[in-house]
């Protein structure tokens, strides 16, 4: 479908806002037929984006906003963005742009979403949709009622060795899956004052292992979780211990989280701040007919060979952004396929506001003790005016 189709809808709610550019932005879209993109946040994950974007063919960012002048100045010269605004609404309510990338802080996601989506702009929304349940909630219902696309950022779907285990689950190739194990180590534990605050354990780090473990379980079909058991201890920074009082998922550096889905199967997952031997990223999924996992991935394959020992060179990847350098350019550049082709964007609203979910009942039952039910954190949320907050960290 041509882009000017897919973005009628926009056009035309715009009308009332921008009357005097609707001409000019209906001939440039029939005879350039050009995505015009813009971008909130130009810190590191902002510009992992912006580079990806600046090298799309037939995407063109041309606004992008931040706090800091300095650092606008430095990303538009670098990568040709022809202007930019210390404020975000000037990015919202540029009347040429029609997708905008929120990566702002996360305190703003959802006021930012909700703006985005009255302007009648298409979003990508780094994690989280917002710091609760009912604003992740509010911010979808109002884009599904504007019409606009949102996705959210879970990078690791668009990782070749992630999205190589789902195509292999989803083409039958183990048969129907029955049980998943993740583990997922950081090599080094965040400071104390970013996990003060920070949502905790399982919002902050284990969300994108809940996220995925939901997916490549969903992958032959809609398979949801239904009961979470998440138990968890202090084993490497004991100044986090002090927190339990306040958020008992922020006083854990290490947890385990066993999952059961619809259809009976279970997902186990690894969680720890800290791995000496660097960034651990391992999946192994069982089925009827077999098994499928990906190892942890290495800058190169050289190895030395000796009397000695075979090891490899160098160390795996010990840092999230160059583990999954390719995801993040795989997402931003997936998002904008979905925007020209019209296809359905995936993971979406509804992805992240379950992964969330996921992980207020790990914090649950943590907190508990038990096993909890997923329809327990549903009628949770029916009766409480807010909740837990979730972190930044993507």
């Amino acid at each position: 479908m041509r882009l000017n189709l897919i973005f009628a809808v926009t056009i035309l709610t715009n009308i009332h806002r921008f009357n005097g550019f609707i001409h000019q932005r209906a001939l440039n879209m029939n005879s350039e037929n050009t995505l015009k993109v813009g971008i909130i946040g130009a810190g590191r994950i902002g510009r992992v984006h912006l580079e990806t974007l600046a090298s799309v063919p037939g995407v063109k960012p041309i606004i992008i906003s931040d706090i800091i002048e300095s650092v606008l100045k430095d990303v538009t010269e670098k990568y040709g963005v022809p202007s930019y605004s210390l404020n975000a609404d000037d990015v919202i309510n540029h009347p040429e742009v029609q997708a905008v990338w929120i990566c702002s802080p996360s305190q703003f996601h959802a006021d930012q979403i909700k703006s985005c989506a009255r302007a009648g702009k298409h979003i990508f929304c780094e994690k989280p949709i917002a710091t609760d349940l009912p604003g992740t909630i509010e911010a979808i219902k109002v884009a599904e009622e504007c019409g606009v696309n949102l996705m959210t950022a879970f990078q690791r779907r668009f990782d070749p060795s992630f999205s190589r285990l789902h195509r292999a689950i989803l083409e039958g190739e183990i048969g129907r899956p029955l049980s998943a194990i993740l583990q997922s180590r950081d090599p080094q534990p965040p400071p104390f004052q970013y996990v003060k605050g920070g949502g905790g354990l399982f919002k902050d780090m284990a969300i994108h292992d809940l996220d995925i473990s939901r997916w490549l379980m969903s992958a032959q079909g809609k398979n949801e979780p239904l009961k979470i058991y998440a138990t968890g201890v202090c084993n490497i920074d004991k100044e986090i211990v002090q927190l339990k009082d306040s958020n008992p998922s922020e006083a854990i550096d290490t947890a385990n989280i066993l999952i059961e889905f619809e259809s009976g199967s279970t997902a186990t997952i690894q969680i720890c701040r800290k791995a000496t031997y660097g960034y651990d990223q391992r999946v192994e999924v069982f089925g009827t007919e077999g098994l499928v996992k990906h190892k942890n991935l290495f800058p190169n394959t050289v190895e030395k060979w000796s009397g000695e020992s075979v090891k490899k060179l160098d160390p795996m990847h010990n840092f999230f952004m160059s583990r999954y350098e390719d995801a993040y350019k795989g997402e931003t550049k997936s998002f904008c396929e979905f925007l020209k082709n019209g296809n359905a964007v995936s993971p979406n609203g509804n992805d992240g506001k379950v992964a969330l979910e996921m992980a207020m009942a790990c914090d649950l039952s943590l907190k508990l003790g038990r096993p909890v039910l997923m329809s327990e954190i549903h009628i949770q949320n029916t009766s409480m005016d807010t909740a837990p907050s979730v972190s930044a960290l993507s």
